[in-house]
């Protein structure tokens, strides 16, 4: 371990700090590098998405300990090809973009008739692993991270969440609490709309690709719904990682947030110490916390880093 990140690691407490000490700038990149490869766990091939779009591919990570019923219903739509040849139906400018099935298409007016329970929030559970930020949250009595996901607590309702960061994906539904059923979904490309929290089932992040989502057209529909079928973006298809022939499989690890690097990395993004930064907050909101995925090469090391 490197002089700077063994000062840091001795002087980082819990996740933050209130008066943080003199240390040398790091940069994120820096510090990843020098972690250990035990603060770096696999992502599970069963609970990986895959969509391939004209323009690239993009990565999902799916949350079945928030969102168990509605993870196997989304899971077992994309084994059933439910989603190959769907599309990109909406581009909200700072908000979501959303695909689905059209309308009209048979499956989706099969699925329509289809509910699922809400899985908005679960209960506290010690088993389930919390590193809490130490900053206060607009929207809930704690924030923090749980095996590699933004989630929201509030220990006198005995309740735990996902919220609803940059990159996460959700199930889209109606008014009414179990119209979602996981044929359609959304990934939010906008500033938090937090707001969403406990209103919507979260299933999941974009670990790889968010950029993708971000720079397609926007709508110029009501809600940012694209006005003509032409303007839809096809989606080629969507594959559940396990079920990707190994030599297109692409092998990616994400930093454990209840490891001594995440910790630091909280710590040196609340508190920047680089020359450019004049005045560090000395905090920083849970949404902008870069939770790392990186891919590993055939070699054995390490390619790129997805700061998101």
């Amino acid at each position: 371990m490197s002089r700077w990140m063994a000062a840091m690691a001795a002087t980082v407490a819990g996740i933050a700090i209130a008066q943080p000490p003199r240390l040398p700038p790091v940069s994120m990149a820096e510090l990843l590098k020098a972690s250990p490869a035990s603060d770096w766990r696999a992502l599970e091939p069963e609970n990986v998405m895959v969509m391939e779009l004209p323009a690239g591919r993009v990565v999902i990570e799916l949350a079945p300990d928030y969102a168990p019923a509605n993870v196997a219903a989304v899971r077992a739509l994309v084994r059933d090809g439910y989603f190959d040849g769907s599309f990109v139906t909406r581009s909200q400018d700072n908000y979501v973009v959303q695909w689905a099935r059209p309308e009209e298409d048979e499956r989706a007016k099969a699925m329509a008739t289809r509910t699922l329970k809400a899985e908005f929030a679960r209960p506290i559970d010690r088993k389930l692993p919390f590193t809490r930020l130490a900053y206060p949250d607009t929207y809930a009595p704690e924030v923090g991270f749980s095996a590699g996901f933004r989630v929201a607590r509030d220990p006198k309702r005995h309740q735990t969440w996902l919220v609803h960061c940059y990159g996460s994906v959700g199930v889209g539904r109606d008014n009414a609490m179990d119209s979602g059923n996981g044929s359609e979904l959304y990934a939010v490309i906008g500033q938090s709309p937090r707001t969403l929290d406990r209103n919507i089932t979260l299933v999941g992040r974009v670990v790889q690709g968010i950029e993708l989502f971000s720079v397609m057209p926007r709508g110029t529909g009501t809600m940012g719904f694209y006005e003509k079928p032409s303007e839809w973006i096809q989606i080629r298809s969507v594959r559940v990682m396990a079920d990707v022939p190994a030599g297109e499989r692409v092998d990616l690890e994400a930093l454990r947030t209840e490891s001594k690097t995440f910790k630091a990395l909280v710590e040196s993004r609340a508190n920047r110490r680089e020359e450019w930064f004049k005045e560090p907050m000395g905090r920083i909101d849970v949404c902008n916390v870069p939770l790392p995925v990186r891919v590993k090469t055939q070699a054995g090391g390490l390619g790129t880093t997805n700061g998101r």
